[in-house]
């Protein structure tokens, strides 16, 4: 059935049951959290909702997009709604990060996770300038204001200033791991160096709980809050508008310059990112 409501969404269920389990898709990479938090701010807040699925299908992304995705998602759970963690094709730094907050994390078998760590890339565009006549004129306050100025190579300094950021970053990182997944921290360090695993070995590590399906990871949500038969599955979907309808809600050049701006232009500098 289709529960519609206000503003650009709407709500569509389906099973035979009559207790409800809310399914979210993080299934791209993580620029902006805005999403998740908000339907994670309305499942917490809908008594009817008995728990909530999160299917994760994401190489990770922006640090702190990332951690608002965590926080909210630890929120909840700690607030008494369970959250069952279900990992796709991939579920890896960033994206492993926001399973971190949830109550169980259920992985496929081959599903690639971890990749624990922080990456910073800069562009350079400084020889091109060159070829192209190009010049920059900069004015600064501090030695630091320009650092990552595509324009000039890094020097020491800017290039001990970002490895000071990343090491921070990734100790933030770390920590989390460390206290949600209850690991000890020297072992923890010698797999917490950027590569990734399949589901198997991470659940021989700790880094998730149990291995299975995404429909073992709905039959473990409905198990932890006493539903039996088959729930109700309710899941957010976007209201296309009339073009969108007429066109299927596809458009390839639209998708394509959407795809490369937020991959190259809009991209935030400091990551936790899969970098396949």
């Amino acid at each position: 059935g289709l529960d519609i409501t206000d503003g650009d969404y709407y709500y569509e269920s389906s099973g035979r049951g009559s207790e409800k389990i809310a399914v979210v898709e993080l299934n791209y990479t993580i620029y902006s959290a805005e999403s998740i938090v908000r339907q994670f701010k309305k499942y917490a807040d809908d008594e009817s909702i008995k728990a909530i699925v999160l299917r994760i299908n994401s190489p990770g992304g922006g640090v702190a997009a990332s951690q608002e995705m965590y926080e909210i998602i630890k929120r909840t759970r700690d607030g008494g709604k369970p959250v069952i963690v279900s990992f796709g094709s991939i579920a890896a730094s960033g994206g492993y990060y926001a399973a971190c907050g949830g109550s169980i994390i259920v992985s496929n078998p081959g599903s690639l996770t971890g990749s624990i760590g922080v990456i910073a890339s800069f562009l350079s565009v400084k020889d091109l300038a060159e070829k192209l006549g190009i010049d920059e004129t900069v004015i600064k306050s501090g030695e630091l204001k320009d650092a990552g100025n595509p324009f000039r190579e890094p020097n020491e300094k800017d290039l001990a200033y970002f490895q000071d950021i990343v090491d921070n970053s990734f100790e933030q990182f770390f920590e989390v791991v460390a206290t949600e997944r209850n690991m000890d921290r020297d072992k923890l360090r010698e797999i917490a160096n950027g590569r990734v695993f399949t589901g198997l070995q991470a659940q021989e590590l700790g880094l998730v709980d149990s291995i299975g399906t995404y429909e073992d990871a709905i039959r473990i949500a409905a198990d932890m809050v006493g539903i039996d038969g088959e729930p109700v599955l309710v899941q957010e979907r976007r209201r296309m508008g009339f073009w969108e309808t007429i066109f299927d809600g596809k458009s390839d050049i639209k998708e394509i310059k959407d795809e490369f701006r937020q991959e190259f232009m809009d991209a935030p500098i400091l990551q936790y990112k899969y970098v396949k």
